[in-house]
């Protein structure tokens, strides 16, 4: 009998990485498991580090669900150098509207500036309530003038690869090769095994 992950995600890409990558495991998406149970899950993500807030969510879920269950939970974003570091662990949060008007008002922020230096970190966390285990990778790039691609979401058509190319116009292969969040997972994996 397979071993359960319940993850802390409802994105779908996420999901199918996480599977691909832990394919000895069941993954459960939380959303599910909280259909499942009736049950919302009460989560504060106010950490100053990405490793941090994925670590607090995956050991919050993990003690709330009580049964030694594996949680994994991530927390990812873009840090701007010419705007110290903003949005950061803020990125999915700063801001109430979608993606794609989050991105165009970075890049109001960021007119004028000439440091378009940025970083892309994803920190992937795994808990039993009891310890958990954070990790973290990164891709470095720099930000856009303008939104570019139509192959991303989040950020993905504002980050710049060295190569000159955004996220969002790279292929989906490309970009998995590259990915942060693959290689904490991989990293991940090694402590799970």
């Amino acid at each position: 009998m397979k071993k359960t992950i319940v993850v802390a995600s409802g994105n779908k890409g996420k999901l199918k990485e996480i599977a691909e990558i832990f394919s000895d495991y069941e993954i459960i998406p939380l959303k599910e498991l909280e259909a499942k149970l009736g049950k919302k899950f009460d989560i504060v993500e106010d950490e100053k580090t990405f490793k941090d807030n994925a670590r607090v969510k995956a050991i919050q879920i993990a003690q709330q669900l009580g049964d030694n269950s594996i949680v994994m939970a991530d927390d990812s974003g873009i840090s701007i150098d010419a705007l110290d570091g903003f949005p950061g662990v803020h990125t999915q949060r700063w801001m109430d509207a979608d993606d794609h008007i989050k991105n165009l008002a970075l890049l109001e922020k960021m007119k004028g500036k000439t440091n378009r230096k940025c970083k892309y970190t994803t920190a992937i966390a795994v808990s039993d309530g009891k310890m958990a285990i954070s990790v973290d990778s990164s891709i470095c790039g720099n930000v856009t003038h303008e939104v570019r691609g139509e192959n991303g979401f989040g950020f993905d058509e504002i980050f710049e690869l060295k190569r000159g190319l955004t996220l969002a116009e790279i292929t989906s292969e490309e970009k998995y090769r590259i990915s942060p969040r693959k290689k904490a997972l991989n990293k991940i994996k090694n402590f799970l095994i």
